[in-house]
């Protein structure tokens, strides 16, 4: 399809805008030197564009979509309805609070439900994602280390299995990063971790279950060890979906935690937004909280910010209506509802894992929660087959491909993540995908390196395009 700027035509109107009916505040020319190149269409051009690339774009909605540790699950439309509400969408921030008290109890009500389900005791929803809930966790625990004039703790530990996120974060903090191996049993190496512990660790962060989609059996030996050198325990909320409603980072010993609420509570994600990662945490950390904190005052609500606030982390209250979603399912779901979720999520993959076990290569069969992770390195090794074609492959069956490459420590990897919305027949299809691939990968390998042939585009050159991106429209010249 042509791109935009290429079916702009001189002269053409989209006129949408009444009017103006009041003076025009003009920018100084010194700004901008010349008007900015927009294209020009008429409104039914700009139709048809945007049809066209969401035909062109595969979602939740259309079909099998099982990336691994990103929670790509179906978005009930009751959630969106909630979000659309005029009383919300035609807020702004800066109006009086008495004239904002429906969005107020939202926040305070979505805190305390999140609280419980975390077993946190206070929540911020500042944070735009979860790479920002981390960041926003870190700052926390700098603060707090701080406040008791313990300068010297430099260093946050994180397993090697570990979203590539959490090093980042931690960087971007000021800290050093001592990473640790995993065990032959895919989690975290105790006699290591013991090691890498001392009076310079600020911190740990984990998620639970990890990358592997493994719950750490020693996961109250692991903060404990922590906490006993001085340290305080992040929880990375990601696959938080495994275990809502059952098993509390709370009371796992975890003393900082960020969600993911455009994965586990029902938000349409990826491509960049819309997204939030609020960060919970434990009474003793509250004072750090950024920004101003909604609160129950008298009959309504108020807000209030701490002397000691680790300061504005993103522009007002964050993204609110993510949080207004967030709300309406877990209300949905109610008490019976939020770990029957989880439970479904379990299910699904362990099910999907038993149907797929035979052919494919498991990394790791014992304790699966939400997700698996195949190795295809051996069927590599035999036919030449690599993880990425098997990916590829997917598309012409219209399925997404799970997550590839990735954990590291599990070579030529695909990671699959079935949620809880798909039923069991989707899977029993799915799974007659991947055998389909797994054979046509030992008769004829050559079709699985020319895949994608179905899709709007075959196969891109993705080193090139990650090399050399061409990220602005090259007008023709004058």
């Amino acid at each position: 399809m042509k791109l935009i700027f290429e079916q702009s035509r001189p002269g053409t109107r989209c006129s949408l805008l009444p009017p103006c009916d009041v003076p025009k505040a003009g920018l100084p020319v010194a700004l901008r030197k010349s008007p900015p190149r927009l294209p020009e269409l008429a409104e039914v051009d700009l139709s048809r564009h945007y049809a066209c690339l969401a035909k062109e774009a595969h979602g939740v909605n259309d079909g099998f979509y099982p990336l691994g540790s990103c929670t790509m699950k179906y978005n009930p439309r009751i959630n969106e309805e909630a979000a659309a509400l005029p009383g919300f969408t035609g807020l702004h921030p800066l109006q009086p609070i008495e004239t904002v008290q429906g969005a107020l109890e939202v926040l305070c009500t979505a805190e305390k439900l999140l609280c419980a389900i975390t077993g946190m005791d206070r929540m911020t929803f500042q944070p735009a994602a979860g790479a920002h809930g981390e960041f926003t966790g870190l700052l926390l625990i700098k603060a707090w280390h701080r406040s008791r004039g313990d300068s010297a703790r430099r260093k946050i530990i994180i397993p090697d299995a570990a979203h590539g996120t959490n090093p980042a974060s931690a960087t971007m903090a000021g800290y050093d990063v001592v990473s640790i191996p995993s065990n032959e049993k895919g989690c975290v190496d105790l006699d290591k971790l013991r090691e890498a512990v001392g009076a310079d660790t600020a911190g740990l962060m984990l998620t639970n279950p990890n990358t592997v989609g493994l719950f750490d059996e020693n996961i109250l030996e692991i903060t404990k060890i922590v906490h006993d050198a001085g340290g305080l325990c992040y929880y990375d909320g990601a696959n938080l979906n495994a275990v809502m409603g059952i098993a509390r980072p709370g009371d796992m010993g975890f003393d900082v935690v960020h969600l993911n609420l455009h994965k586990t509570f029902s938000t349409p994600h990826g491509c960049g937004g819309p997204g939030s990662g609020p960060v919970g945490c434990r009474e003793f950390l509250a004072p750090f909280l950024p920004g101003d904190q909604a609160v129950a005052d008298g009959d309504g609500f108020t807000l209030e910010r701490s002397t000691a606030s680790i300061g504005q982390v993103k522009a007002f209250y964050g993204n609110f209506l993510v949080v207004v979603r967030a709300l309406a399912y877990i209300l949905t779901l109610g008490r019976e509802g939020v770990p029957e979720a989880a439970e479904n999520a379990v299910l699904n993959a362990n099910y999907l894992m038993a149907l797929l076990k035979d052919g494919y290569e498991m990394a790791f069969t014992e304790g699966v929660m939400h997700e698996f992770v195949m190795t295809l390195e051996g069927l590599k090794k035999e036919s030449g087959v690599s993880a990425m074609d098997i990916a590829k492959g997917l598309l012409d069956h219209g399925i997404h491909p799970p997550t590839m490459y990735f954990p590291l420590i599990v070579h030529e990897a695909l990671m699959v993540e079935p949620t809880e919305t798909e039923s069991r027949a989707t899977l029993d299809e799915a799974a007659q995908v991947f055998l389909h691939l797994l054979d046509q990968a030992r008769t004829d390998p050559a079709a699985l390196h020319a895949a994608p042939v179905t899709t709007c585009v075959g196969r891109l050159d993705e080193v090139g395009a990650a090399r050399n991106p061409r990220l602005r429209y090259a007008f023709p010249a004058e």
